[in-house]
């Protein structure tokens, strides 16, 4: 409609109030590029737009993310030349006018493509570094590149930068270090290079950046100062955790190489957990199992930079069977243990950071013999109370038979306890027992028995009994003052009728 001007407003996520949207404020144009410090590539952005002339409405609000939508653009180059080698400095696309890709810089990969200006043969390198040696180039020859970003996870390729070229300078009369390479040995880093010249001596230097960025950061490694040979050895604790870059660099005296292509080291991947120390000492019937650190030179502890955990395998000395445990602690016991063997054991550390699974090799094998200890005397006194249990029982069963025999051959005269609950009078008791048995006899003297009639006799004798019941005899005969005749043996006779 002729002369219009268009402005647009965005909304983020949680927000309810729009905003003026950078770079689409009264354009004159139908598109507009933006960029915000404060946009996130991977929240959802609502948008809308508007002509500027007259009072005309918000157009439909659209929304969209911007890590779907946006392109990644070319990275920024820039070149170093040297003999055989170009060296590449590359910045991360979207840093230049904006911070589009600010989030996802340390995730690109980036793909060089080089030539030889005077040939159509091209060689692609992939690289994560932002500073990179492409080196076994020719001397005083032209070459040409371009470079490209992608992202891994999830992919997404961006588009190639310019075609940049540069000429290599003169060949060096001393060639730079080449195949740099770090292992680990101990508590020690190695670092190895080639090299063809004899009688040259090497320096080393590490950086704990970005070399791209730092160049004027390189440290010296203290201990790969004036090094004769092709290799370096330096304790872990010179370099800090992290990402860093090594280089080397040859010297006759009067000639300097240029240095080599820089070495990238990760410590967390390169640290190696070493293998524990093992001590025991027997405890009676168990062996208490110390495990250390190993220690440095100077007889001090190697710090651990991850809290370890311990496979401990444990085995009689005489027998292949083994025991396998885990440990977290470093001080521990291994209970009721034979007595008087020989046990060994062995361990490695393992380190889990959630990050790297790392192992040691096995410890030492340690072995020692266990003590008669307190097992021993509990076998001892268990045997005993065993024994003297036995010996008791066998008394107790001597005493059953013996009863059982005296109760079959020699029975007691003494009557059963069902014939004691109905005969309670004493004398009745007296005839079921022995003469050995008897108890001594109550007895009493009847006088006068023949003026007495039948009836009255037999209250008499009532009273008399009462009267007299109460006089015992110390001997076990039995006496009466009446005569030898007739009527005395009648009333003997209703005596024992009475009594009975």
């Amino acid at each position: 409609m002729g002369n219009m001007t268009y402005s647009a407003d965005y909304q983020r996520p949680g927000m309810d109030n729009w905003i003026k949207l950078p770079g689409c404020q009264y354009i004159s144009s139908t598109k507009c590029s933006f960029s915000s410090p404060k946009l996130d590539i991977y929240e959802e952005i609502k948008l809308r737009l508007r002509a500027e002339q007259g009072n005309t409405s918000w157009s439909e609000v659209i929304s969209f993310m911007p890590f779907e939508k946006a392109q990644i653009g070319p990275p920024d180059v820039h070149l170093e030349a040297e003999d055989k080698a170009i060296v590449v400095n590359i910045s991360p696309p979207g840093t230049k006018d904006s911070i589009m890709w600010a989030l996802a810089g340390p995730s690109f990969i980036y793909s060089i493509v080089i030539w030889k200006n005077s040939s159509s043969i091209e060689k692609m390198i992939e690289t994560d570094y932002l500073r990179d040696k492409i080196d076994k180039l020719s001397p005083e020859t032209t070459y040409c590149l371009k470079v490209k970003a992608r992202l891994r996870t999830p992919r997404k390729v961006g588009i190639y930068s310019p075609v940049y070229c540069i000429n290599t300078t003169a060949e060096n009369k001393l060639p730079p270090p080449e195949n740099l390479e770090v292992d680990v040995k101990n508590q020690n880093y190695v670092l190895k290079w080639n090299y063809a010249y004899a009688n040259v001596t090497f320096q080393v230097q590490w950086l704990p950046k970005n070399p791209g960025k730092h160049s004027h950061n390189w440290k010296q490694i203290l201990d790969c100062e004036n090094v004769k040979t092709t290799q370096c050895v330096f304790a872990q604790n010179v370099l800090p955790e992290g990402v860093y870059y090594v280089r080397v660099q040859a010297s006759d005296g009067n000639n300097t190489s240029l240095w080599s292509k820089e070495k990238k080291f990760n410590s967390d991947i390169q640290t190696v957990v070493p293998p524990p120390v093992i001590n025991m000492k027997p405890i009676s019937d168990s062996l208490r199992v110390y495990v250390g650190a190993p220690k440095e030179a100077g007889n001090k502890p190697v710090n651990q930079l991850y809290p370890l955990s311990y496979e401990i395998i444990f085995w009689k000395n005489a027998s292949n069977a083994e025991r396998k445990f885990l440990e977290k602690k470093t001080d521990f016991t291994v209970p009721n243990l034979e007595p008087l063997t020989v046990y060994c054991v062995k361990a490695r550390a393992h380190l889990v950071d959630g990050k790297w699974n790392k192992s040691s090799v096995f410890s030492d094998t340690v072995c020692e013999k266990t003590k008669p200890g307190n097992t021993s005397k509990s076998w001892l006194i268990a045997g005993i109370c065993t024994a003297l249990f036995a010996v008791l029982v066998v008394i107790y069963a001597v005493k059953v038979l013996w009863k059982g025999i005296n109760y079959v051959f020699f029975p007691s005269l003494k009557p059963s306890s069902s014939i004691d609950e109905y005969v309670s009078e004493q004398p009745l008791k007296n005839l079921l027992l022995s003469t050995s048995e008897e108890q001594t006899e109550k007895c009493f003297i009847i006088e006068n028995v023949n003026t007495i009639t039948p009836i009255e006799e037999t209250n008499q004798i009532d009273e008399d009994h009462k009267k007299y019941s109460s006089q015992t005899s110390e001997d076990s005969g039995n006496y009466s003052n009446e005569d030898e005749n007739s009527g005395s043996k009648t009333s003997e006779e209703l005596l024992e009728q009475e009594m009975v």
